[in-house]
């Protein structure tokens, strides 16, 4: 476990704070307003920008702070002791006030534009019909996106080279697929900020319960089946990786077989 200092507070708080600068304005700018989001939105543009998005921040800022940028990453880092529950109080508030501060930066940039989908704010789509469906969606989406943060950015075996494009890539494609349903925030945070600055809370509970309840499953998921699994290659030592996006490494191990007589 490790302990975590200032910049990677100011880093959570920046994260977040672009992230949902990005996704505020993808909104407003390519989302349908006045409720026909599901027929006349273009969800692979969103998409497309919630993945470049979230993979610039995360090798951006992910070498200072962990890269969580969301509420339910920290939630299930500290189920895994990747991060002591002070640290994880300070990074949700961190997350929360960048969150809040990028949804006023949308706010002032496209006042009028942004006032007809509240900013970039999320709601659960009458395809779903009720709250307690969309609450179903946003766990299945956290579960697979914080599932793949812990398994390629926390893990002995993830391979970290390619974890901005692989932690990216998920967020884009789950947002392209369950986007029309609910917005796919699958992140507290991005859905706190836009909520209260467009007066849209969508409900309130799908978007809390359903990525909390996601990220737990996520985090029991890779402790009692990614990391209960065979290693091809013990692990021999554990390292802080300097200036990299995770905030463990593998190092190789080196065996050294003695001839035979």
């Amino acid at each position: 476990m490790q302990d975590r200092s200032l910049a990677s507070y100011i880093a959570e708080l920046v994260g977040t704070f672009f992230l949902v600068l990005i996704v505020g304005t993808v909104v407003t700018l390519f989302v349908a307003p006045a409720g026909q989001t599901t027929f006349g939105s273009d969800f692979a543009v969103i998409g497309l920008v919630h993945a470049l998005g979230l993979f610039v921040l995360v090798a951006f800022l992910g070498g200072v702070s962990g890269g969580h940028f969301n509420p339910a990453v920290t939630v299930a880092a500290t189920i895994l002791k990747k991060i002591n529950p002070v640290d994880a109080v300070v990074y949700i508030l961190a997350q929360l006030t960048g969150g809040l501060l990028g949804a006023l930066t949308v706010k002032g940039l496209l006042k009028d534009e942004g006032a007809l989908t509240n900013y970039g704010a999320v709601d659960v789509s009458d395809l779903l019909g009720t709250d307690f469906q969309g609450m179903i969606v946003e766990m299945i989406g956290t579960f697979l996106l914080v599932g793949v943060i812990v398994a390629v950015a926390m893990s002995i075996k993830g391979s970290n080279d390619y974890a901005p494009f692989a932690i990216g890539s998920a967020l884009g494609v789950l947002v392209m697929i369950f986007g029309p349903l609910t917005g796919g925030s699958f992140n507290p945070a991005r859905w706190f900020g836009p909520a209260l600055i467009g007066e849209e809370w969508g409900g309130v509970w799908p978007y809390l319960v359903g990525p909390a309840a996601g990220a737990i499953l996520a985090a029991l998921f890779f402790r009692f089946v990614i990391e209960a699994g065979p290693l091809d290659e013990p692990a021999e030592k554990l390292k802080p990786r300097a200036g990299g996006v995770t905030e463990i490494d593998l190092t190789e191990s080196k065996r050294s077989k003695k001839p035979k007589d």
